[in-house]
């Protein structure tokens, strides 16, 4: 709770981290030098549903002075300086009435997720066998070079000495370090062998990856988990870089600080998940948190893309390696969580059948993505970082609140016009085979509300104009 204005009542303030939205209205409640409690859903999830219960929305921020429901940034913003001071005069000179909104005690906040300092037991061994002369380096097979790799009987020949074990006993721990994926075989699949075959450590591997040419020694956590931690540290960095009123992110700042140097160790950790292990569910939650993570790496490190050439670019050039595999922004969406789909401007599916990475794609799409991907609508979810266990409930409340906003659906009732965003023509065979549909699965995922009753009525009469809005590509980049 900030600390200016003596209030009677309270103001409270539902948000989530890394919202740009949420930051403006902060900020201008500190201008005011009004004090007010926070309620941030990434650390108390349970609170989302008092929320929605309190104000039939799905987005954030959502503002109460007392039980007064202002509604989000945009209505708090476009409030009249008289309607503003009726506002503060009612906190000041009264106290909240039983029904007014709770903040949560002190001792329920909750502390950052970090990821264990903890080391894996082969980290050591790797290090060593990196270090040992005349193991790895380049070798030749006939014109053609294999830089910084090592034959399977190398590796051998140095744990045995190392360990005191005999050959058959060093090669168990040798093939750990392919199954941990500290290293892979140059040709896929091939497990380690006592012989020439060649390997190549993963931090070694020729790659433009953002996360390429890093140690990941730690002990690796859960991929679920480990995109969680993930994806909250880079939004908490992505909300310290945040403009004021929310609208710049300072990424030249961001990608100069302490503090992004220890998310890019962080993210080297995706070198060896073991992604073809994961649920749908965790898939989902993974790939999501992942995604939208690598957006804002991608931006501080490629720079945010103005054109449609540049968008092409960004979205093919921005990549983790994960598992030991190369995922593009583009591999993800289409090629994880749409099922190997063609995206737009693709003449191809993102995998072949024989790509190793088919392992990890979901084996029926799912539209909901579409609403869980970075988001340039007025409002945000208040879903930022998604759950394994609980993804699907997330989904269906990151949909409807986009959907609240009219930058992902308006209706006209009086001049018979749906308007949708162009998401819904983009990927239009994701929700439906006809623009009739893609209406219904839109209606189907709304809130109650005046909206949803509007459209379908115009959906019952089948006397409307279907739309499409304008996409805002603009850069929030400084």
């Amino acid at each position: 709770m900030s600390s200016k204005m003596m209030l009677k009542g309270r103001i409270l303030l539902f948000s989530i981290t890394g919202c740009k939205h949420c930051k403006a209205a902060k900020s201008k409640l500190e201008l005011l030098e009004l004090p007010y409690f926070e309620v941030n859903l990434d650390n108390h999830p349970n609170e989302r549903a008092t929320m929605t219960k309190l104000t039939n929305q799905h987005s954030v921020p959502q503002i109460f002075f007392n039980d007064k429901h202002i509604g989000g940034n945009a209505e708090f913003q476009e409030l009249s300086d008289e309607a503003l001071q009726t506002l503060i005069a009612y906190v000041r000179d009264n106290e909240a009435p039983e029904n007014t909104p709770q903040p949560l005690k002190a001792n329920e906040l909750d502390a950052d997720a970090r990821v264990s300092d903890k080391m894996d037991e082969l980290s050591s061994l790797v290090e060593a066998l990196r270090e040992q002369n005349g193991i790895v380096h380049d070798h030749r097979h006939f014109i053609r070079s294999y830089p910084n790799t090592f034959t399977g009987e190398d590796a051998i020949t140095f744990i045995a000495q190392e360990k005191g074990l005999d050959r058959t006993a060093a090669l168990e721990i040798a093939q750990q370090l392919i199954t941990k994926k500290f290293a892979a075989a140059l040709k896929e699949g091939i497990p380690m062998k006592d012989d020439k075959t060649l390997y190549r450590f993963m931090q070694d591997w020729p790659s433009n990856a953002l996360n390429a040419g890093l140690a990941a020694y730690k002990s690796i956590t859960l991929a679920s988990e480990l995109s969680i931690l993930i994806r909250k540290s880079i939004l908490k960095l992505y909300g310290s870089y945040l403009s004021n009123d929310g609208k710049m992110v300072d990424y030249t700042g961001l990608g100069q600080s302490p503090e992004f140097e220890d998310y890019v160790q962080l993210s080297a950790q995706l070198q060896r998940v073991q992604a073809e292990t994961l649920s749908r569910g965790e898939k989902l939650a993974f790939f999501i948190n992942i995604y939208n993570a690598l957006v804002i790496h991608g931006n501080v490190k490629i720079g945010f893309p103005n054109t449609t050439w540049q968008r092409y670019k960004f979205f093919n050039d921005a990549k983790y390696i994960i598992g030991g595999h190369s995922y593009s922004l583009q591999d993800i969406e289409n090629g994880v969580l749409r099922s190997n789909r063609k995206g737009v401007g693709m003449l191809s599916k993102p995998f072949s059948k024989s790509d190793p990475r088919m392992k990890t794609i979901l084996h029926s799409n799912e539209p909901l993505v579409h609403f869980a991907l970075v988001c340039g609508a007025k409002s945000c979810p208040p879903i930022k970082t998604y759950s394994h266990d609980n993804v699907m409930n997330e989904l269906e409340i990151a949909a409807a609140a986009f959907l609240e906003s009219d930058d992902g659906c308006c209706v006209d009732i009086e001049k018979n016009m749906i308007g949708l965003s162009m998401i819904f023509k983009w990927y239009k065979e994701d929700f439906g085979e006809t623009p009739y549909e893609v209406l219904k699965w839109v209606r189907n995922h709304m809130s109650l509300g005046d909206k949803k009753q509007h459209l379908t009525k115009l959906l019952e009469e089948k006397v409307y104009k279907l739309v499409y809005l304008t996409y805002d590509w603009g850069s929030n980049g400084k």
